[in-house]
């Protein structure tokens, strides 16, 4: 199944949603994990594909912009990691195997960015092993 560029969005801002999980795991955003996923998507994501958003720039951007609206947000880890996995078994095609060890290394990144992994950032990072395997 070909992706769409709607697909290829709702993907990034998906994966925003996950790091958003595995950051927030232990009930706080620390600003290393915030400065980690910045650092990934510019130095990673913004070159896994050409796909633009509605406004022409890299469709990787909503990474970033989603993660900082749930910085504001209420949401659990639970809530974004289950909205994560539900976009993954309706469009399992938009997963090739590089953007899938791309989230898991991305994933380890943050959860070691801040005094390296505690046991709910260790849970997260098995949950997303179990969910592409």
């Amino acid at each position: 199944m070909e992706n769409t560029a709607k697909t290829i969005n709702g993907l990034y801002e998906n994966l925003g949603k996950l790091f958003y999980a595995v950051a927030i795991s232990d009930g706080t955003v620390h600003s290393n994990e915030w400065e980690k996923v910045k650092e990934y998507v510019k130095e990673d994501w913004l070159y896994v594909d050409d796909f633009t958003d509605r406004y022409g720039t890299d469709a990787a951007n909503q990474i970033e912009i989603v993660f900082d609206v749930l910085m504001e947000s209420e949401k659990s880890s639970e809530e974004c990691f289950d909205e994560f996995k539900d976009f993954y078994k309706i469009h399992p095609h938009a997963f090739s195997e590089q953007i899938k060890a791309l989230t898991k290394k991305t994933a380890k990144a943050i959860a070691d960015s801040f005094s390296g992994n505690n046991k709910s950032e260790l849970i997260m990072l098995a949950k997303i092993d179990l969910l592409f395997n």
